[in-house]
């Protein structure tokens, strides 16, 4: 089904049948080295303090995955449940395995969270994620898919430093980290191989089951990259498809079973048990790939412009073509190059067909919308699609990219000289505008003595809550919920930044927020206005009545939020006058009563 070779022109000198490379030598040490090296740096602003310093370009879902890891450290060193996580949200909590809770990632760092903040091991992430994923991608290019360094070399660089990749590094740890991908994609493709339908299965099952446990939307783009080239090479080798057919239905069968009976109880967890949700608090058409973003420079880059790529993109960590207008030609011209090869096609038809998916229901170009119809709209509806942020599936023709240019990069080798020297123009004009630059930070709210000392702990016995103002919330609580994730969760907080109901049971449509309720849509509103409420009796008991759900003890004024003064004013009009303790404003509600136990 995958090709180890390609014909070559008449007089080449053709190395064994073998694919890969004989031996690893210290060039393949530092190759790795320079991985690790060029990941430090795209990270280094962040490195300079992980636990002061917040991602600019992203820093509501840097929030978020500071919570996934401050839950990873509350499984492995408070028992927590797994898939469930009390300490936001309270007193609903959040079914972590509806949102990407990252556990393969947060279960084995839940130590460096735990003595050196959630910071540390978010920027941690990032570095190994990037570094890590075009790590794999050189091993499988080495072992079995080039036989040039030089070839292997530019094909995992392209694919754990591609533009996309650098764009999720400002934010999106479960993108970053794609090292499963080419193991993923290589056993699926040794199942054509005989003898390999149970060894192979049971490999692919346990790969598959920790993919899982790091992103599923990752894995979802697999399932539709493999489906479509396996359709496309069996249209085109009928033949060859159906002398391994069998065998390989047979593993992905053993691959199926093996990660149904690991995983099928987590992914019962998400789509049924309390907090599950379906469908998204968007539109698909609301986040497609732009047509003129495939051929322009990513912001992220030495050739890259903020306001050209803002015109062209969703947002900043959406980045997911921007090849370049020389980087397109090549990638084209290394299509050109290995058309006579049946699996190059069919990945080239994969990439293709999920780049136009990625383009949404109608064409965008320029930053303008058309009226001309594409045919994601005929599916984007469909479960789990509609789960999908549809520009995202751009990550995958950005990741085919890598290896055509890779696969061209080997052949070029057995061209005329003149045909090679315009090659390597061509890539070298490609590859060096795109190179990355290090991703922006901004500084942090520094923490409150009320906090880093544990005063917090004689405000807040067992069972109750701290309420910090602003409440924990997409984009107007980030800090809130910094402080939580920052204290790995040692309290708990109501509301917050995750994926949930919108309003149950009535409305379980997918939100980034929890439901709406009188005291948090009004401190939201005077956070934003700065203009202080008239409250009469009724909206004081309103706010007493949010309090004692929420299981209140202590109510917190962050100090540094926007318009500070008229949420103070308003929180005095309706509990009373503050105490100054630890560097905050608080108001001890202890004696609120606590609501019995659902």
């Amino acid at each position: 089904m995958l090709e180890k070779r390609e014909s070559v022109p008449s007089g080449a000198v053709v190395p064994d049948g073998r694919t890969g490379f004989a031996g690893w030598r210290r060039a393949d040490l530092g190759v790795l080295l320079s991985f690790l090296a060029l990941a430090v740096f795209v990270l280094i602003r962040l490195w300079a303090d992980p636990n002061g310093r917040i991602l600019d370009r992203n820093d509501d879902d840097h929030g978020i995955f500071l919570f996934m890891l401050a839950h990873g450290e509350r499984v492995v060193f408070d028992g927590a449940s797994p898939f469930f996580e009390a300490h936001v949200n309270a007193p609903v909590g959040v079914n972590m395995m509806a949102n990407t809770s990252t556990l393969a990632l947060s279960l084995p760092l839940a130590p460096v969270t735990h003595f050196l903040g959630a910071g540390v091991s978010v920027a941690l992430l990032l570095t190994l994620g990037l570094a890590g994923t075009a790590a794999a991608w050189y091993w499988l290019f080495a072992r079995h898919l080039v036989r040039s360094r030089v070839a292997a070399l530019i094909g995992a660089a392209w694919c754990g430093f591609a533009p996309t990749m650098i764009s999720h590094a400002s934010g999106h740890v479960n993108f970053v980290n794609q090292y499963l991908v080419p193991l993923i994609v290589w056993q699926v493709l040794r199942l054509r191989e005989p003898g390999r339908a149970v060894r192979g299965g049971i490999v692919l099952g346990l790969l598959i089951v920790l993919q899982i446990f790091i992103n599923e939307e990752t894995l979802l783009f697999i399932a539709l990259t493999m489906g479509i080239f396996v359709i496309s090479y069996t249209v085109m080798r009928p033949g060859v498809a159906r002398a391994v057919a069998r065998r390989f239905v047979a593993g992905l069968g053993v691959a199926a079973g093996v990660a149904l009976t690991l995983a099928g109880y987590p992914l019962w967890y998400q789509f049924f048990a309390p907090g599950n949700y379906h469908g998204q608090p968007f539109a698909p058409s609301d986040f497609v790939t732009d047509l003129f973003s495939v051929a322009a420079f990513p912001r992220q880059s030495v050739a890259g412009s903020e306001t050209l790529a803002q015109r062209l993109s969703v947002s900043a960590t959406e980045d997911n073509t921007f090849f370049g207008p020389v980087g397109l030609v090549m990638i084209v011209v290394a299509t050109r190059m290995l058309w006579r090869s049946a699996a190059a096609r069919s990945a080239a038809v994969a990439g293709l067909v999920l780049l136009l998916a990625s383009m949404g229901p109608r064409l965008q170009a320029g930053g303008t919308r058309t009226s001309i119809p594409l045919p994601f709209g005929l599916i984007s509806h469909v479960p789990v699609i509609d789960l999908v942020s549809v520009t995202r599936f751009a990550m995958v023709p950005a990741t085919i990219a890598g290896v055509l240019l890779a696969l061209a990069a080997d052949r070029i080798r057995w061209s005329s000289p003149g045909r090679r020297r315009r090659f390597w123009a061509g890539m070298a004009l490609a590859l060096v505008p795109l190179f990355p630059t290090p991703v922006p930070v901004i500084p942090g709210d520094p923490l409150p003595e009320f906090l880093t000392a544990g005063i917090w702990k004689r405000y807040v016995p067992p069972g109750r809550t701290l309420v910090p103002v602003p409440l924990p919330d997409v984009t107007v609580g980030r800090t809130a919920q910094r402080w939580a994730t920052l204290q790995n969760l040692d309290f708990a907080v109501p509301r917050g930044y995750f994926m949930g109901p919108t309003d149950p049971p009535g409305d379980r449509t997918g939100s980034w927020r929890a439901p709406v309720r009188f005291t948090s849509e009004l401190l939201i509103q005077v956070q934003l206005t700065g203009m202080r409420p008239y409250l009469n009796d009724e909206a004081r008991k309103r706010i007493v009545a949010d309090l004692v759900y929420w299981r209140a003890s202590v109510v917190v004024l962050v100090p540094q939020s926007q318009n500070a003064p008229a949420l103070r004013a308003t929180l005095t009009d309706a509990l009373g006058e503050p105490q100054l303790v630890g560097g905050v404003e608080i108001w001890d509600v202890r004696s609120l009563p606590v609501p019995p136990a659902e």
